[in-house]
């Protein structure tokens, strides 16, 4: 037998050469994680500190608004992306897309609510993981049931909205947003839809690794998602901007009193008119119930209060900007519109059950 006495073994050297990786893919994310928590506190100092900006004020709240939200959803494009696509290259597809279809679509589109639910996204910041999803081959009446949940099933909305319109009305918010989605989820399972979505987000690096029926190394599946990463970046990265851009113009300069001046509780059209009004607002669940409290203290209908915050939140310009890098105009189209519906339905019964 060979004397091994005195001779320290080493690791094998893929073992060490892991270790090294998931050393460095920790140390990413540490740096994401501090990047991503230190980003609004950064532009509060640099703007309201550092430069003396009334961040209250419509120049300071808009370049606040641009900056912080143009770093957090390009850090969660990166991020998130990464993350799902290492999960893509990990698992193997073909069983998640048979668990799915195995347990029905009802089964589908109820668990891709929940996930909308926990995931605190707003109509942008939900768009990396819908890219994720319908990349990884989820069918796209689920991944779109998600996008309409993730936003607009807000547990913040809902607890804002328990707080200042009662607690009746905050489960009443959750149940029509959640019936939404499923609903639009469920009448476009009906079609066939993946014609209508850009052909790159199908054709990736990692869809083309797992092609090749084998499971990837650590290094082969950082690599696609990285080159991944780098390839869907490269495309939006732009209309992330333009469209924060409008955004935070709409956001600092768009008085709240507008929309009580057109769609007051004399106007049997305030509902769709409260629905338009609520697409350009873009802010969230948090920003968007104190502007519903004050309409309704003046005398607008609840229903109508209702859809300018569900639309607010569930639908935006910059959100239809990410989305058209995504999906063909017949699918933006068919999305936008049927959300729209979904949430002026929404608001004459709210109108009705609460006159």
């Amino acid at each position: 037998m060979p004397n091994l006495q005195g001779r320290q073994l080493s690791p094998p050297p893929a073992l060490a050469r892991n270790g090294v990786l998931w050393l460095k893919l920790l140390s990413a994310a540490a740096a994401w994680v501090v990047l991503y928590m230190g980003n609004e506190p950064f532009w509060d100092w640099l703007y309201g500190d550092a430069i003396g900006l009334d961040l209250n004020a419509r120049l300071g709240s808009s370049l606040h608004f641009f900056s912080y939200d143009t770093v957090k959803i390009l850090l969660l494009l990166t991020g998130l992306m990464f993350a799902i696509g290492m999960l893509r290259a990990s698992m193997d597809l073909n069983k998640a897309r048979t668990f799915l279809e195995g347990r029905g679509l009802v089964v589908g589109l109820v668990l891709a609510v929940v996930l909308g639910v926990i995931t605190p996204f707003c109509s942008c910041s939900s768009i990396p993981l819908f890219i994720g999803f319908v990349a990884a081959g989820i069918p796209l009446s689920i991944t779109l049931t998600f996008l309409i949940a993730s936003p607009l099933v807000s547990e913040t909305a809902a607890i804002l909205i328990g707080d200042h319109f009662g607690w009746g009305v905050a489960g009443a918010y959750l149940i029509a947003g959640s019936l939404i989605a499923i609903v639009i989820g469920a009448i476009l399972s009906r079609f066939d839809l993946d014609k209508w979505v850009e052909p790159y987000v199908f054709d990736t690096k990692i869809a083309q690794l797992r092609a090749e029926g084998r499971a990837p190394t650590l290094q082969e599946r950082v690599d696609a998602a990285v080159v991944e990463v780098r390839d869907i970046f490269t495309k939006v990265w732009k209309w992330v901007i333009v469209g924060v851009a409008i955004g935070a113009a709409i956001h600092g300069w768009v008085p709240a009193d507008f929309f009580a001046r057109y769609a007051g509780a004399d106007n049997l059209f305030g509902v769709p008119l409260a629905t338009l009004f609520g697409v350009p607002l873009y802010v969230n669940g948090g920003g968007v119930v104190p502007i519903g409290e004050a309409l309704w203290a003046k005398g607008t209908p609840l229903g109508t209060v209702m859809a300018l915050m569900m639309a607010s939140i569930a639908l935006s310009i910059p959100e239809g900007i990410l989305l058209r890098r995504v999906l063909k105009p017949q699918l933006l189209a068919l999305f936008f519109g049927s959300v729209t519906v979904g949430i002026i339905i929404v608001g004459y019964l709210f109108n009705f059950i609460y006159a």
